[in-house]
């Protein structure tokens, strides 16, 4: 009987990790870019002081940029996802994904100024269309005995917010979060340089732009960075989102 309920609440509440190797074999991915900044600082007399404070003030804009846009994109995507808002709403959202967004630039910089407030609002309309169309794909495929299901069950409420609304748009969300945050760290660094931020990996890479060198070893660490970020959380959490969806 006891293993019985070990197993219930297995199902009930599956691991991100399924394994202490898995979780080991993560944690080196994740030191990995850091090793790699260290060496790389120590070959190119980088200060190593003012490397990482750039990237800590650069991850501070995207975090806030990322979590106004999952606000954003998953309230927008409840609201608009089925119905006669879709119709209307689902192709002016389309559209203004399209936008090429660094054309809006500009027009930040002239109403907002160089500020921190202006990278973070040129972010959030980077990050928030993947994350958006991703929850919408999420709740489209919503089964039609999960609806009677509800309906059966009578949840409203936070009930139906917890049991039913939330765990079916998590894939989308976490699948739109891995796109949308791709395209955030990249616009990040052309936002910081174009705004002219005195503080960023825009600022330090346009330090270091008559250096190929450090701005080829840069560009390499940076992208071993977002490669860890992804395979310790967001690629774990997709499979832990998928599985606590079957069960």
């Amino acid at each position: 009987m006891l293993v019985v309920k070990r197993n219930n609440h297995r199902n009930v509440h599956p691991k991100i990790y399924q394994s202490q190797h898995h979780l080991i074999v993560t944690l080196f991915l994740v030191a990995l870019p850091f090793l790699f900044i260290l060496s790389f600082a120590w070959l190119t007399e980088v200060i190593l002081g003012k490397l990482f404070w750039d990237f800590l003030i650069s991850f501070w804009r995207l975090f806030w940029a990322y979590l106004i846009a999952v606000a954003l994109a998953w309230v927008w995507a409840v609201a608009f996802y089925r119905g006669r808002r879709a119709a209307v709403a689902l192709p002016i959202f389309d559209v203004l994904q399209s936008f090429p967004t660094f054309a809006v630039m500009p027009l930040a910089v002239y109403f907002l100024g160089t500020s921190n407030f202006t990278i973070i609002f040129f972010l959030v309309i980077s990050v928030v269309w993947p994350i958006f169309f991703s929850i919408i794909s999420s709740l489209k495929l919503i089964k039609r005995d999960w609806q009677e299901a509800v309906e059966i069950s009578r949840l409203a409420g936070w009930n139906y917010f917890k049991k039913f609304l939330w765990p079916v748009t998590v894939p989308g969300l976490i699948t739109g979060s891995i796109i949308g945050l791709g395209e955030g760290w990249e616009a990040l660094v052309a936002t910081e340089i174009i705004v002219k931020a005195p503080q960023g990996l825009g600022n330090f890479f346009q330090s270091q732009a008559q250096n190929t060198t450090v701005t080829a070893l840069g560009v390499l660490g940076f992208l071993l960075l977002i490669f860890s970020i992804n395979k310790l959380l967001w690629l774990p959490l997709l499979e832990w989102s998928h599985r606590h969806m079957e069960d």
